[in-house]
């Protein structure tokens, strides 16, 4: 019965259909939100607790199968002035590009480069083009770039467009030469005399993994004492897995085994049965140590799949999107000019029925087949790609049909250290003003003012979890707007509790007075907030990378500041408002 009447009064007390246990059930969504934002925050310090809640859990009975799960880490996205790296400004020169396909070519100038500083290894660059006038620029911002002067030629080179077609000589067999098959005997045959000796070493009493480490040629399992972890049969080449399947656990092949790679020496640590799609598969974890040897493959470079053709951009006079008329599908139109009506009319006459590859900086871009001999100069490539995947296609092959020069006109290189202690004080400077405004709230409003720093809290915690959500790059900038929208924030409940004090002054009762307060300051939270949300979307869609941050943290902060103040702070205050009596803890001093 009392087990029974527990549960009742917990059902009781967070029952929809009253209206206070609606305000606990939506104080308790909070707690959780909380929770959950805060751990997505500091996932380290959520894990630390986790963890010595387990170790409590896991001694109490009933308790023991219940384990709170670890949180992965998900860093802040920072910006250049924080991360560091380097703020570059090109200026195009269109003067030989047509007005009306200016902005065309510097969209896929820009592609170009975006996929420059991809395959330079950059994480997560922002390349932009702005036009102040009659002058067209190129603005890329590499985080973290140490190799200034590489990344600054690699982004300067003009796009090279180059049609290929299949190499004919791609499977051909190429034969060593006397010296070359000398050379490859000596090298294996001293590699086999390595796998003994390390094989005697090991029967010595040699350290398995501290051998690996040292002589194993396998980079990748070396570091970590030539072990492969677990894989199922069928994963490993067939010397190889026949070979550990033979081992017991715990045993080492006696003898080198022989596969593509190289020699092995094999350990298998162990094995186990596990049920895969209904069927028991035998997995092994083994370690080993390899001794490469040589093949034909070593002294000859792999054949180049694509051969050039002489066909380039220089020839391409322009492309553009077009629609089927039959299907509606869109399509992209290539025209050439003369000389490249001749070679194009020559390569497709001898691929009909292959693929003839467009490359752009040296990796493809598209590889349509060749259906039958265009000798017009106007190719038309077909697929099944939707309107921004051909207008993609489209910019690529113009951005190598009339390359823009692009010249570097402004470098500016901002040092990790510099950002990290921008980030320290950006951080300090906000948790002083927390502490400030929060000190302020609760000496002026006192229970409203403590109740608004707790929804305070809970708007941080949201922000931040949404910054990195988004994700959203911090800049200093865009720091300075979270800090600003705390601000914000707290002006809404200023206007809420002033309203709310003047209601009592008048005479009503303090539930009413907080009914009307809310009531009577929303127009003008509403309107401020619409107001900076306006302010915020003009700066975010005609300004700078920077500016943008601002403008975006600005927003996200505004929005969530509305549900805090207006959602969060009332609920708090409509939980505690009936055990309030005296006006005094509202900030009221009426006699």
């Amino acid at each position: 019965m009392e087990e029974k009447s527990f549960f009742k009064k917990i059902t009781e007390f967070f029952s929809w259909s009253s209206p206070r246990g609606r305000i606990h059930l939506y104080v308790l969504i909070f707690f959780v939100i909380f929770l959950i934002a805060g751990a997505f925050d500091h996932p380290a310090l959520f894990n630390k607790c986790a963890n010595k809640i387990n170790v409590v859990f896991a001694r109490v009975v009933y308790l023991d199968q219940i384990k709170i799960p670890q949180i992965k880490g998900t860093p802040f996205r920072l910006g250049l002035d924080l991360q560091g790296g380097t703020h570059l400004v090109y200026e195009a020169d269109t003067s030989k590009i047509p007005a009306e396909d200016r902005a065309d070519a510097l969209d896929g100038v820009r592609d170009v480069i975006e996929r420059r500083v991809n395959a330079f290894g950059v994480a997560e660059p922002i390349i932009q083009t702005n036009k102040s006038g009659d002058t067209w620029r190129v603005i890329v911002e590499l985080a973290g770039v140490k190799d200034v002067s590489q990344a600054i030629k690699m982004i300067g080179e003009t796009p090279i467009l180059e049609f290929r077609e299949e190499n004919p000589n791609k499977n051909a067999v190429q034969e060593l030469t006397k010296e070359q098959k000398a050379e490859m005997a000596k090298y294996n045959a001293e590699a086999l005399t390595r796998a003994w000796k390390a094989i005697a070493d090991l029967n010595k009493g040699a350290d398995f993994a501290e051998l690996a480490k040292k002589i194993s040629d396998d980079a990748g399992s070396a570091e970590l004492g030539g072990d492969l972890g677990w894989f199922a049969t069928g994963t490993m080449v067939k010397p190889f897995e026949d070979a550990a399947l033979k081992l017991s656990v715990g045993k080492m092949t006696k003898s080198p085994v022989k596969s593509d790679f190289g020699y092995h020496i094999i350990k298998k640590v162990e094995e186990k049965m596990v049920d895969k799609d209904g069927k028991q598969v035998l997995e092994m974890r083994a370690s080993h140590i390899l001794i490469k040897t040589m093949s034909e493959k070593d002294f000859f470079p792999p054949p180049e799949e694509w051969a050039v053709t002489g066909l380039s951009g220089k020839q391409l006079k322009n492309s553009s999107v077009q629609f089927d008329l039959n299907t509606g599908e869109p399509t992209v139109a290539l025209s050439f000019n003369d000389e490249g009506k001749t070679l194009f009319a020559a390569i497709t006459e001898r691929n009909v029925g292959k693929p003839v590859a467009i490359f752009l900086d040296g990796q493809p871009i598209s590889i349509p087949r060749v259906n039958e001999p265009i000798r017009d100069g106007n190719a038309i490539i077909s697929g099944n790609f939707g309107v921004a995947e051909a207008k993609q296609l489209s910019q690529r092959l113009n951005a190598g049909a009339l390359p823009v020069p692009i010249n570097l006109v402004g470098q500016q290189t901002i040092g990790a250290s510099l950002g990290a202690a921008s980030v320290e004080k950006s951080l300090f400077a906000g948790l002083v003003g927390f502490i400030l405004v929060a000190i302020f709230m609760i000496l002026f409003y006192r229970l409203p003012g403590f109740l608004a720093v707790l929804a305070l809290s809970l708007y941080t915690v949201i922000v931040l979890a949404l910054f990195k959500l988004i994700p959203v790059t911090m800049t200093l900038a865009g720091i300075a707007g979270f800090i600003l929208t705390l601000g914000m924030a707290v002006d809404a409940n200023i206007l809420i509790f002033s309203r709310t004090k003047e209601e009592v002054l008048w005479g009503k009762p303090l539930p009413t007075a907080i009914e009307e307060g809310f009531r009577r300051a929303w127009p003008s939270i509403r309107d401020s907030n619409v107001t900076s949300l306006i302010s915020a979307m003009i700066l975010f869609w005609f300004s700078s990378s920077i500016i943008k941050g601002f403008a975006l943290t600005l927003s996200i902060g505004v929005l969530v500041s509305m549900f805090s103040a207006i959602t969060v702070s009332r609920i708090l205050i409509r939980l505690v408002a009936p055990l309030v009596k005296n006006p005094w803890w509202f900030g009221v001093n009426k006699k």
